[in-house]
This record gives C-alpha cells, sequence and structure tokens, in this order.
C-alpha cells in the first residue's frame, strides 16, 4: 500500500461497520505556545486528500492551543478492531463558506449550544448555561440560525500517518508513512 489514506479510508470503513459507538471520535494533541500538552476528544465530520477536519470554539483551549502553535497529533483507537491511527501535522482554520456548509448541517440544539457556551472557560454555576441557552432559544426562536463568528472547523493537514494493529505475543504491526517535501508519501514498518 503506497498511499496512507487509502489505507485511512478502508479502516475507516470497517470501523463505522463494527465499532459500537463513535467510530469518529478522536483524540486531539495539542500545544499551547509554552509547550505545555493537552489532550481531548472531538469527532472527525470529514477527511479527504487535504486533511482532517473537526469543529470548535475558537476560544476554547484548543482553539487557543492551535492558534498559538499550529502543530497536532490525532489518535482514532478502535478498540473491537484492535487497531488505532496515529495522524501529525499542521492545522489550519477551514474557509467561512465551508464552516458555514457544516454548521447548517447541525441540529438547532447544537446551534443553539455553539452560540450559548463559551468553552473552557469559567462558569459561576450551571444556571448560567442554561440561561444562555434559553436567551439564545428565545432569540433564534424563528428562521434559520448563522454560525458564531468565534466557532469554526480546523483541518489537520497530515505530515505522518502511522497505522498499527494488534499483533500475538505483543508483536503488534506497525506501518508508517511519512509525508515527503514533493507531497508524496514513503513507507516503513516499525519494531512493536
Amino acid at each position: 500500500m503506497d498511499d496512507p489514506l487509502t489505507l485511512f479510508d478502508e479502516w475507516y470503513a470497517e470501523a463505522h461497520r463494527r465499532e459500537a459507538d463513535l467510530p469518529s471520535a478522536m483524540t486531539l494533541a495539542t500545544a499551547d505556545a509554552k509547550g505545555r500538552v493537552s489532550a481531548r476528544m472531538v469527532l472527525l465530520k470529514q477527511h479527504d486528500s487535504d486533511g482532517f477536519v473537526f469543529y470548535t470554539n475558537l476560544g476554547s483551549r484548543k482553539g487557543l492551543d492551535l492558534a498559538a502553535n499550529p502543530y497536532a497529533a490525532l489518535l482514532f483507537h478502535w478498540k473491537s478492531l484492535k487497531r488505532q491511527v496515529r495522524i501529525e501535522g499542521t492545522a489550519a482554520l477551514v474557509g467561512d463558506d465551508e464552516a458555514d456548509a457544516y454548521f447548517a448541517t447541525r441540529d438547532r440544539g447544537s446551534m443553539i449550544g455553539a452560540w450559548a457556551s463559551k468553552q473552557s472557560r469559567p462558569m459561576a454555576h450551571r444556571h448560567a448555561l442554561e440561561l444562555a441557552v434559553a436567551k439564545f432559544t428565545a432569540k433564534f426562536a424563528l428562521g434559520a440560525i448563522a454560525r458564531p463568528d468565534d466557532w469554526s472547523g480546523y483541518r489537520l493537514k497530515p505530515d505522518s500517518i502511522e497505522f498499527w494493529r494488534d499483533g500475538r505475543f505483543r508483536l503488534h504491526e506497525r506501518l508508517v508513512f511519512p509525508r515527503q517535501q514533493d507531497g508524496g508519501w514513503t513507507t516503513q514498518r516499525l519494531f512493536p
């Protein structure tokens, strides 16, 4: 296999067939300007030859980290398949048209939640969030809900993609694809 994106498509399709819960869930690891690392789960919303896309509040910790340091890593772990995929690269904001188009596909409650939540910032009490949800529910009672300015997506363009498959006696199979200067890929097998 010469193309890691094709292999990812195959593994991802199988995960969608066999993984019981959220096959699109991935760990996103970021680091701030001082190098302090943080990781959390997000959902893959799109992937193609340009990269892997997820959405968030730009004022969240991950948004602030990526604004200061665009290098990030993704990890898919599909327990039922005994497989994982690690992706490392640079994240950049998607265009406004792309973010608007995705936002329009979200259910109404999630749209209101994007307006109401000041993700990752201190909240005095749960009631503050409930009040904000009520406020934006009333504001957007009828009609379309526009995407908030502080909510968008990131596309992580991979520099490296590693595929890991469980092996007997912990002799796992590891195949890594580093991206070359010309945009192509090479393949390396790694010791487990």
